[in-house]
């Protein structure tokens, strides 16, 4: 889902490969595409939250294994 504006700034939504002039679409759907845009923007911020969880995680890892060498 995007949405674009064209020569005129009317904003259109392209949606599985169909254009859609935004002024033309009702209150309601209007407040769905808003939804889906607050979706997908929260799905990247966790997703970014997942990384850099993983990092963490890998480099507490790596300095287990470091501390750990004179044990063995």
């Amino acid at each position: 889902m995007t949405e674009k504006k064209n020569q005129k700034n009317t904003p259109v939504l392209t949606f599985e490969g169909k254009k859609y002039n935004v002024d033309d679409l009702s209150n309601d759907i209007k407040e769905t595409i808003k939804g889906l845009q607050i979706a997908e923007t929260q799905l990247k911020m966790h997703e970014d939250t997942l990384k850099l969880l993983s990092i963490g995680r890998n480099t507490l890892a790596n300095q287990l294994r470091e501390k750990l060498k004179k044990y063995e």
